[in-house]
């Protein structure tokens, strides 16, 4: 993310602090917790990974990765908080939408708080097809990684919560034909 991006963004920052609170919680009820802080999201409509791309430090990617490659693991689960625009507020873009995905092993109790942020006319493309297909993916990677270097992929099959209804009113499709 650029000096400029959402990283500068208080909305990010808010975002980040609930991330952390919110992992604190599952924490004082036995849960393991990985607060992923991504340097990077961008929509990719690449058909290997089509989707949102969360760049993550490489031990923060690493821990993720094992636990998905533990046979035991399955992230089965998820809760989306979506951080709504505030139409009154001016000081903001409001073209740069907030989320916080928590996919959720519940048999183990691993929860993995992934944070994300996009801009809504460069990701337009990805939601229109993930809310066509019922499938959003979030894909997420060590930072400075090659290409053919292994990611984690996180499957969510209701786009919708990464959205608000004004945000799709506008677009000329039907999720439902």
């Amino acid at each position: 993310m650029s000096d400029d991006g959402p990283t500068t963004d208080d909305r990010w920052t808010e975002l980040l602090a609930d991330a952390n609170a919110i992992a604190a919680e599952y924490e004082d009820d036995g849960w393991e917790s990985i607060v992923l802080e991504p340097a990077s999201v961008s929509p990719g409509e690449d058909e290997e990974r089509f989707g949102l791309d969360v760049g993550v430090g490489r031990e923060t990617f690493e821990q993720v990765e094992a636990h998905v490659a533990d046979s035991e693991t399955t992230f089965g689960d998820a809760e989306v908080y979506y951080l709504p625009v505030d139409e009154d507020d001016t000081t903001h873009d409001d073209t740069h939408r907030f989320a916080l995905a928590v996919e959720r092993d519940v048999d183990n109790s691993i929860a993995v708080f992934v944070p994300v942020t996009y801009s809504l006319p460069e990701a337009k493309p990805v939601f229109e097809t993930a809310l066509l297909e019922e499938e959003l993916l979030i894909h997420v990677r060590a930072i400075n990684s090659d290409e053919t270097d292994p990611w984690v992929t996180f499957s969510h099959d209701d786009p919708s919560l990464f959205l608000s209804k004004s945000d799709v009113q506008s677009w000329e499709f039907s999720p439902s034909e």
